[in-house]
């Protein structure tokens, strides 16, 4: 295998766009690993660290590198098939001057003078400065960007709110505005249940089950994953509550969020019952006995109770927090399957929140339980990369997306670890979350058919049976159709459930008495 560096000079392209480059390139025969990214001096550190590069190139900022792992014969037909898909993507190919995309913010506004918000994903340190002017030219602001300090965080959303304005973000992965998805997100109907979260799987998991259940979204506003660190103070969650106020489509507000610093949860909550409008508080892992209680205020254990309680909300009924629903029979059943070396549980996340929920309901149940969203009582492992016993990996973390794509986009690297997983022969149940929407990939089941086939196939041949534990978050107006994914995962024998919390309660059901 050999290394390959193509630098296209003035080729920005955002990052969402660059990982599915990124993931379209290392599909094609011949090439083992592929990044596209801005040659920035984070990414080339990135790089390099990934074994991508080994000497700093000439290149700007506003330059693309393409970095290629593999046969030397294969590097010019990727180049090429690289250049065909910037090309496309670009609005190469029309006639005359306005085919081309707007290269500015100003210049998108001469286009589009009604617009309201701007989605940026540039760069973490040009962030800042493209937010500020969006902000001053009268726009919303959605920052994709992360690697943005938290002064300049908290100076952006200080300055949304003199203005009367939102900032979501920065490292805002998920929002839907009037009915719009944006970047990670799914096609939810348009209803009454208005969303604030600083979680992006968080939210897509509360705005999907609540499409499932019959209802809609108004708005489903995404904060940034810092928003309510006592650093920051909840600026943009207040923002959003306040929108959610003044909306008159929202009957039914929900938030989303890991518990808030104390002084943060206490304006946030008081900002909510300031709506005059019932709201479900999901902060994972709070004890709901320690936060204040008013009739307004619903309380949630799990992203699927908040989403039912919100529902049963708009429809005037008696809102209950609810465990998730459990298949008895089913994971007796799978337990009398195993042999007697398996009694391990491994968690293979793309989606970050759903990693954290899995880790809070299991804490207590598997004794030396590792995670790398750990808690208060479930540690990190020492090695992410070399795990043993009970662990719940979440692959969408910064230590493995250095130059890869994310695991949403490219399952290459959860293949490779469901099949290790799938080897060791203590491991009793693989627990995953299969996540759909724009953004994801455009077919989790195929991209991940042959590996899961695989991995049944291991555990016959060594007279074992690995049980595959998995919920599809998704709609059937996505892309990827909710519906055929579903059969799809089911006719590969994997253990479906409605939520996230039910998989992992299911996970739980099989493993935790062995």
């Amino acid at each position: 295998m050999s290394l390959h560096l193509a630098i296209l000079r003035n080729q920005y392209r955002d990052s969402v766009a660059l990982m599915q480059l990124s993931a379209a390139l290392a599909k094609l025969e011949g090439i083992t690993q592929a990044s596209a990214v801005m040659a920035t001096p984070a990414n080339l550190e990135l790089l390099t660290r990934a074994g991508l590069l080994a000497d700093a190139p000439d290149a700007a900022p506003n330059d693309l590198l393409i970095a290629l792992q593999g046969d030397e014969g294969a590097f010019e037909a990727a180049l090429a098939n690289a250049r065909q898909a910037l090309d496309a993507k670009g609005g190469k190919g029309g006639s005359g001057p306005a085919a081309l995309p707007a290269n500015s913010l100003t210049m998108a506004l001469e286009r589009q003078p009604d617009s309201n918000l701007a989605l940026i994903s540039v760069p973490g340190q040009y962030a800042t400065a493209e937010a500020e002017k969006a902000l001053r030219a009268g726009l919303n602001v959605m920052l994709f960007s992360d690697n943005v300090s938290g002064a300049d965080e908290r100076r952006l959303k200080l300055l949304a709110t003199e203005l009367g304005r939102i900032v979501m973000g920065p490292d805002c992965g998920t929002a839907i505005i009037h009915g719009v998805p944006l970047a990670f997100a799914n096609v939810c109907r348009q209803g009454s249940i208005g969303c604030v979260g600083a979680s992006g799987t968080g939210l897509q998991q509360v705005t999907v089950l609540i499409d499932r259940l019959g209802e809609g979204v108004s708005q489903a506003i995404g904060t940034g994953g810092h928003d309510l660190h006592a650093s920051i103070g909840g600026l943009s969650m207040l923002a959003g509550i306040r929108a959610l106020k003044e909306d008159e489509t929202t009957r039914v507000i929900v938030l989303v969020s890991k518990p808030p610093a104390e002084d943060v949860a206490r304006a946030v909550l008081d900002a909510a019952i300031s709506t005059g409008k019932p709201v479900v508080v999901n902060f994972l892992g709070a004890d709901p006995a320690r936060l204040p209680q008013h009739p307004q205020l619903h309380y949630a254990s799990t992203l699927q109770s908040a989403a039912q309680m919100a529902v049963a909300l708009v429809r005037g009924q008696r809102p209950a927090d609810q465990a998730p629903a459990l298949d008895a029979a089913l994971a007796s059943g799978a337990r009398t399957l195993l042999g007697a070396q398996q009694r391990q549980l491994r968690g293979l996340y793309s989606g970050g929140t759903f990693c954290y929920e899995a880790t809070l309901m299991l804490g207590g149940a598997l004794p030396g339980l590792h995670s790398n969203t750990p808690t208060a009582s479930v540690p990190a492992p020492d090695d992410v990369w070399e795990v043993r016993g009970h662990s719940l990996i979440d692959l969408g973390d910064d230590e493995f997306t250095r130059g890869r794509p994310h695991p949403m986009i490219d399952h290459r690297l959860r293949n490779e670890r469901f099949i290790a997983a799938a080897a060791d022969p203590a491991v009793a149940v693989i627990l995953f979350d299969i996540v759909l929407g724009f953004g994801a990939h455009e077919s989790p089941l195929e991209a991940m058919r042959d590996t899961l086939l695989e991995v049944r196939a291991m555990a016959r041949e060594a007279g074992r049976t690995v049980h595959l534990v998995a919920t599809v978050c998704g709609t059937n107006a996505d892309p990827q159709n909710y519906a055929r994914q579903w059969e799809g995962f089911a006719e590969l024998g994997v253990m479906l459930t409605a939520s996230n919390a039910e998989a992992v309660a299911l996970a739980r059901a099989i493993v935790a008495d062995l």
